[in-house]
């Protein structure tokens, strides 16, 4: 007969989480019930793509998309001018406030379906939640979430919540798209150029300010780059032919990128002094604040990447992992400056950052 003590778990001692959380300050700290946040709580990708490859593969002409190259979502056809987008995203607090860390969590899982070229439609909330804790977290949560659907334009329909020492949140999100209009991450073709349309470096900013050492202050800019929705990047690749597009999130900029060109078949150049970064985030690199996931991701595609000048810190922008980061879009070279110039209109630290070549032994140099 089975009992709680044979089942390989120990008891919890929510009075120990409740004291971290909230020492008696008057503040909550989420952050301090997870050994990770945000997309640096990802799997990492190598041992996720070991698992993933040996899920059965059920054929179906309407599947547009689906798990084969690490697509942002999955896209099935619904009709000759009809196809719906399917992604679901969630993770731990990467701040403490509630409602920006329901802001934050929202925006990163709407971000699927504009990185497929899409529009969203509807979402349902994902929730795990402390039973220790004030409910009213939960609602400041669940509203900043509400707030990013809202702006995307999208109607909240429900959702599922569990009980769960570390909080947890995210959507799972539907999307449409003509089936001509589908962008994979998988079709960018030699010639293109490389377009980023957020700074990087929001994981090593908020390592940062989680020990108290973001002495320039640059969380503030973090958080405003992970709450903005790549609604309005997509909305800029109307009439622009574009080839293909990913949004950089936990894996990293290389991370993402290696997907794009493992997927593509291509090789890329990368003009490192281009990289749209927050400054600070460069400044605390160099003084060796760094995060664990980005150390998992340059172990995951390091191999691939040729570094022509020796700047580790600057390396650790490319790995850091980027929750709710930016979108990467690989654009015919004589759209991409329009392309751009649309971008700029609300992001103005967009950059081309790079061109796609014939594939190359290395895939990835970052000149």
């Amino acid at each position: 007969m089975e009992n709680d003590n044979m089942q390989g778990t120990m008891p919890v001692n929510t009075e120990s989480l409740r004291q971290r959380v909230l020492p008696g300050d008057g503040r909550v700290y989420l952050t301090q019930l997870c050994a990770t946040g945000g997309c640096g709580a990802k799997i990492p990708a190598g041992k996720l793509a070991d698992v993933v490859r040996r899920l059965p593969v059920i054929k179906d002409e309407n599947l547009l998309v689906g798990f084969d190259y690490a697509d942002d979502a999955g896209v099935y056809k619904l009709s000759d001018d009809l196809a719906m987008i399917q992604t679901l995203d969630f993770f731990p607090p990467i701040v403490d406030d509630p409602y920006i860390y329901g802001q934050i969590a929202a925006a990163n899982a709407l971000s699927d379906v504009y990185a497929m070229g899409g529009v969203v439609k509807t979402a349902m909330n994902i929730v795990g939640f402390p039973e220790f804790l004030d409910e009213e977290i939960l609602g400041r949560i669940l509203l900043g979430g509400a707030k990013k659907v809202a702006e995307a334009g999208a109607v909240l329909c429900g959702g599922h919540s569990i009980k769960d020492n570390e909080p947890k949140y995210g959507l799972s999100v539907t999307g449409i798209v003509h089936p001509d209009r589908i962008l994979a991450n998988k079709g960018a073709r030699p010639g293109d150029l490389l377009i980023l349309t957020k700074k990087l470096g929001v994981g090593i900013v908020t390592a940062a300010h989680k020990v108290d050492l973001d002495r320039y202050g640059a969380f503030d800019e973090a958080v405003e780059s992970m709450t903005l929705l790549n609604k309005y990047a997509c909305e800029s690749m109307d009439g622009c032919e574009v080839h293909a597009c990913t949004d950089v999130t936990g894996f990293g900029f290389l991370g993402h990128l290696h997907e794009m060109a493992e997927a593509s078949e291509v090789g890329v150049l990368i003009y490192k002094e281009r990289l749209p970064v927050i400054k600070a985030a460069y400044d605390y690199a160099k003084d060796f604040i760094i995060t664990c996931a980005a150390q998992r991701n340059r172990h995951y595609v390091g191999e691939n990447v040729e570094f022509i000048e020796d700047d580790y810190a600057f390396e650790e922008l490319m790995f850091d992992p980027q929750t709710s980061g930016g979108l990467l879009i690989a654009c015919d070279s004589r759209d991409a400056h329009k392309l751009l110039d649309q971008i700029r209109i609300r992001q103005p630290w967009a950059a081309i950052v790079g061109q796609v070549t014939e594939k190359t032994e290395r895939q990835i140099t970052v000149l």
